[in-house]
Order: structure tokens, then C-alpha cells, then sequence
């Protein structure tokens, strides 16, 4: 899913007629992995592809400024912070922590509220990083998994069923992720954490200005469904910036899942309701999947740069392309000579071999890779890779050696908490493309994934001859890959700082912009978050480039063979939130004004 385009920005209108655009913020073309059945299995290089390049970005020039953002806060506390892309979720987070409750309790209570606030883009699965006071870390991987009755060759022919409808859903995994993490590490009763979320559902919420600018663009699809009508349409026009949202169905689910446990809502009436939505519509979902569904914890990988220790995912995160990006990079000095154009051409070289590595990655329990993935994390490979880099140039894709196609998630969000013992959480949840499979459960409020959509397609190449990535076909019970990488960075031992990313693909370099921006830029985490981004892909082989940037920084870039496509920094296309320890004690902790976030602390 490409960002969006030169002098691009969203309309509401260019999109309200038709919800095929499976992201009407971003839409997808050919230069990605759903491809047709008629394209010729070749590499398509050079012209070809700078033609489908610019295709792609003709298609998806929008018609309207974004709305003017306001700053986010930089949050200045002693004991405890919490950063959430809604600043009265970052709130009831701290709220937790206040009461005595620790970092993980006021992660939980914050991405529960968020699921009800900004339900587009959360309230399904995800992963959570915990990194205890006593510096031992740990994954707790709640990803969803394909239904037993899947298979690799399902949806050849058949991409949008992947996108939309029943057979897009994936088992749920968030309830029992957090009730794994709770059991373990939680210190306020289990009910607790679920007050904010039962409140704001059932006695309803304000529409926020992100809600508000997504909801236009699936009016129609909105208009014709009377599940989302009723949650959306309840007076027969659109909920607007202001008006009160009430989830009271939610609420009845959230506070049975308070009351009785994490399993009521894998077992008994919510699953049977569930998996009667999703058959109704489609899907293969069955109640067996449910019950069978457990989070599992994983140990996070490990990295150094310039002495910190990087925490981060594993597979099936994207963690090895942010490691080995780093490794890349250590070796310039960035921080003595600063935002150089050489050194965002080395920025943007270190993300195409970051992507190139990404391609391997797989669910462990399913493939036997460990060998590679332990290497391209190491320093030696690292060396390897530098000595291939180039200061004057660019190059074509195929010159990183990605091996396959892989895809990216789209709706997500990010939460990042610490409390005064320095217990802390990077955790990032979706559930894929905004609003998910557009499967609405109107008895028990939810919304359901499209998680189905991130496993790739065998046999079906993209527009640059790459093959799916066979490490990431579909199997009974297996998780697909994720660009999700929950980061945590201790220096000398101590908590230092816990972030993470929003927004598909450039979740892996929206994180490394704001550690190079804070490691070797020298900003508080605040303008480390604000500051303008770059981002590639290796696949299309182009930059995508926020403004902001000096003309200088540009020009240098076109000049090494780099191709540029501009966007609006008022498109939320990734978003970051984070906490932040410093020398002297004092927390930061800061929210992404491009998704209107604000952080909290006490």
C-alpha cells in the first residue's frame, strides 16, 4: 500500500461513492502485491516500472488540503507516562498508574479505550513488549491466526476476499493477550483496566477529529449497511467532529469479558455470535478456533547501536529489518556530522536493505530460517552489506537481493507506558485495513479483523517480477507476517525509552526515524515524532518524502538516482508514540500530532 503521491492530500468527496479502495487514505494499485492472474511471471525493471510508478501516483492525486494540525504536547512527568494516539486514552492509562497499577495495567486500560475511540484502526491483536525493572524482557504475541479450515491457495483469484466479508477474519487474539499479560505482571484487578472502555462505550463519546476525517470516505458502504448505520448513521446522517458515539452492545462484551475473564470471550454467547457473523458473511471462522486460540511469549530480539541495547520483535515481527538498518548505520557518523544529503542517502539505502531482510521473515513455528534471521542482525552482516553501499548512487531494487513480495498492515495504533519503576510497554495493535474486514457484530459490538489480508498469495508476482513470500503463505493456526517492531532502549543497563509505530510498512521506518532523530540528531522525543520523515520500501524503488525537508536534501537525492514522491506531513501515514527516561529521572513522553495524539503523565 503506497503512501500517498506528490502535492497529494485526502478527499472526502473523490471517495464517498465507493468503498472498493480497501484504504481510501492510501489506495492500493499494481505496484504492490495484489497483482491479477494476467500478469506475466517476469521481472518487470526499468521503464516499465518507472511507468507503473508514476500510474500509481496519477491514480492517487487527491483533491484537498489536510486539516491544519495542531502540536502535540511534549509531556514532562516524574512517576509514570502513557503515549496513545487519543489524549483521553493516554489519561485513563495514567489514571491506572496513579491508582497503583503499573505499566502494563495502564497499557491494557489504554488500548482497550482505543479500541472503543478510534475502533478503525485497533481492537483486535497485536504484540506487546514488556521489559521488567530488572531489565529480563519478553513478547507476549497476540496476533491472530488463520482458522483451522485454511489453506495457502484460498484466496487465488479472490484477493478482495481477503480484504472484505467473513473469509477475511482472522481468530481474534487481543482479549487473550491481555489476559496473559495481566496474569503475569498485572497488579489492579482485571476488571479495572476495563472501566474506561465500558464508560466511554456505554455512555457514549465525543466523534474525534481522526474518526471524524475517516468516516466520510465509507459513507456509502456505511449507508448501505445496516450494522454500521445503526453505529454510525443513528439519526440517519453521519456522525460529525463532536457528536456523541455510543457503543452500548460493546459495552455489554467488555463488561462480560471484565466480570467473568478473558475466556468468555473465546467460549459460550460472544464467541457463538461472533462466529455466526462471520459464517453469515463468508467466513470459515468456527467456534473450535476460538477456544483453541492462545497468546504465546516470545523472546524478543536484541541489538546494540552506539552502545544502547535495542529491544525489539522478532518473527513474525518486522524487529530483523529494524535491527539490521541500524547495524547499517552505525558505522557513519551521523551524529557529529548531522542530517547531511549523504547521510539521508545512507538513511534511505539502510531502509532498502532493511526491507530486503524483511522479506525472510515468516512465523517461527511454521518455517525453519533461524539460521539467516540470527544473521542479518549481526554487525559482521552488517559490514557486508555497507561495503555494497554506494555515497553517490542509488540502485535498482533487484540490487539489495530481495528474495519475495511481502505485504503490510494499514489500521493500527501504538502505545507506549512506564511507570515510576521503570516497568515498561511498547505495544502495537490492528486490526489491518481501517475497520478491519468490514464484518460488524451487532450484538456484541465488534468489529471484526482482516488480518487474512497479510499473508501473501502464491503464484501471483508483483509489478517487479517478485514472488510471494513463500515464508508467509497461509496455514491452519499460523500468524502472518507484521511491519509491527514494539521497541524498548536501555542505556547502561536502564530503561531509556519505549516506542513504537502506526502505519503499515512504514512502522519499521517511522520507529528508526525517531531513535536516529533522539540517538544521534539530538531531539527531545517530542521533535523527534514531529520532525519531517522519509521513507522506502525498496519496492516501489522510490523515497517517499514528508515536507519539510530543505530543498538541499532533495536536490541531493534526485542527484544520486533517487525517485521522490512528496506528501502532505497532515496525512497520517505513520505515527509514533513514546516514553522517555532521562539522565536526571524526569519522563518525556510524546504523542503524534498527525493522528491528533496527545500523551499524559504524573
Amino acid at each position: 500500500m503506497p503512501p500517498p503521491p506528490q502535492d497529494s492530500t485526502y478527499s472526502a468527496a473523490r471517495h464517498s461513492a465507493d468503498y472498493k479502495d480497501t484504504d481510501p487514505l492510501f489506495p492500493r494499485n499494481s505496484v504492490g502485491r495484489k497483482t491479477s492472474h494476467s500478469q506475466k511471471r517476469i521481472v518487470i525493471v526499468g521503464v516499465i516500472s518507472a511507468l507503473l510508478l508514476v500510474t500509481m501516483v496519477t491514480a492517487a492525486v487527491l483533491s484537498q488540503a489536510p486539516p491544519a494540525l495542531p502540536n502535540s504536547p511534549l509531556i514532562v512527568a516524574k512517576h509514570g507516562a502513557v503515549a496513545a494516539e487519543v489524549s483521553s486514552c493516554s489519561e485513563a492509562g495514567v489514571e491506572i498508574l496513579k491508582e497503583g497499577g503499573n505499566a502494563v495495567d495502564a497499557a491494557i486500560a489504554g488500548a482497550l479505550c482505543l479500541g472503543v475511540v478510534n475502533m478503525f484502526s485497533t481492537g483486535i491483536g497485536g504484540f506487546m513488549l514488556i521489559r521488567l525493572p530488572d531489565g529480563h524482557s519478553e513478547l507476549i504475541d497476540f496476533r491472530e491466526t488463520a482458522p483451522a479450515a485454511s489453506n495457502k491457495t484460498m484466496f487465488i483469484g479472490r484477493p478482495k476476499k481477503a480484504q472484505v466479508g467473513g473469509l477475511a477474519v482472522g481468530v481474534p487474539g487481543e482479549i487473550r493477550g491481555f489476559g496473559l499479560a495481566h496474569s503475569k505482571y498485572g497488579k489492579l484487578p482485571w476488571r479495572r483496566l476495563f472501566e474506561p472502555a465500558i464508560n466511554m462505550s456505554r455512555n457514549g463519546v465525543l466523534v474525534g477529529p481522526e474518526l471524524a476525517r475517516r468516516l466520510p470516505l465509507f459513507q456509502v458502504f456505511i449507508g448501505n449497511h445496516a450494522d454500521w448505520r445503526a453505529l454510525f448513521m443513528p439519526n440517519g446522517t453521519l456522525l460529525k467532529e463532536g457528536e456523541l458515539l455510543k457503543r452500548e452492545n460493546l459495552a455489554n462484551t467488555l463488561e462480560k469479558i471484565a466480570n467473568e475473564g478473558p475466556d468468555v470471550f473465546y467460549e459460550g454467547k460472544i464467541a457463538e455470535h461472533i462466529v455466526s457473523k462471520v459464517q453469515a458473511t463468508g467466513g470459515i471462522l468456527t467456534l473450535a478456533d476460538m477456544r483453541a486460540y492462545r497468546a504465546v511469549v516470545r523472546e524478543p530480539i536484541v541489538g546494540y547501536y552506539h552502545g544502547r541495547k535495542i529491544i525489539t520483535g522478532g518473527a513474525p515481527t518486522s524487529g530483523h529489518a529494524l535491527l539490521g538498518a541500524l547495524n547499517i548505520l552505525e558505522r557513519y557518523n551521523l551524529k557529529a556530522e548531522g542530517q547531511t544529503p549523504v547521510n539521508i542517502h545512507r538513511w534511505a539505502e539502510a531502509m532498502k536493505y532493511g526491507f530486503a531482510f524483511r522479506t525472510e521473515i515468516g512465523d517461527p513455528y511454521f518455517i525453519s530460517n533461524t539460521e539467516r534471521m540470527n544473521e542479518v542482525i549481526t554487525k559482521e552482516f552488517a559490514d557486508i552489506v555497507r561495503h555494497n553501499l554506494t555515497d553517490d548512487k542509488t540502485h535498482p531494487s533487484e540490487y539489495y537481493n530481495p528474495r519475495f513480495d511481502v505485504i503490510e498492515t494499514h489500521g493500527t495504533t501504538h502505545l507506549s507506558s512506564v511507570d515510576e519503576n521503570d516497568l515498561s510497554v511498547s505495544l502495537t495493535s490492528t486490526v489491518n485495513l481501517p475497520f478491519g474486514s468490514k464484518v460488524l457484530d451487532p450484538v456484541t459490538g465488534v468489529i471484526l479483523n482482516d488480518e487474512m489480508d497479510d499473508f501473501s498469495i502464491p503464484g501471483v508476482p508483483n509489478a517487479f517480477g517478485l514472488y510471494p513470500s513463500k515464508f508467509n503463505y497461509v496455514a491452519p493456526g499460523k500468524r502472518p507476517l507484521s511491519s509491527s517492531v514494539p521497541t524498548i532502549i536501555e542505556c547502561d543497563s536502564k530503561f531509556e525509552m519505549a516506542l513504537g509505530a502506526a502505519g503499515g510498512s512504514r512502522i519499521v521506518t517511522a520507529t528508526l526515524a525517531v531513535i536516529l532523530n533522539v540517538l544521534d540528531f539530538n531531539m527531545n522525543i517530542r521533535d523527534a515524532i514531529e520532525a519531517s520523515r522519509i521513507h522506502h520500501q525498496l519496492i516501489p524503488n522510490a523515497i517517499y518524502v514528508e515536507s519539510g525537508w530543505p530543498e538541499e536534501i532533495l536536490k541531493s537525492l534526485r542527484q544520486r538516482g533517487h525517485e521522490l514522491i512528496m506528501y502532505d506531513k497532515g496525512i497520517p501515514v505513520s505515527e509514533v508514540q513514546a516514553v522517555m527516561r532521562l539522565p536526571d529521572g524526569t519522563l518525556h513522553a510524546a504523542s503524534d500530532y498527525r493522528k491528533f495524539g496527545a500523551a499524559a503523565g504524573y
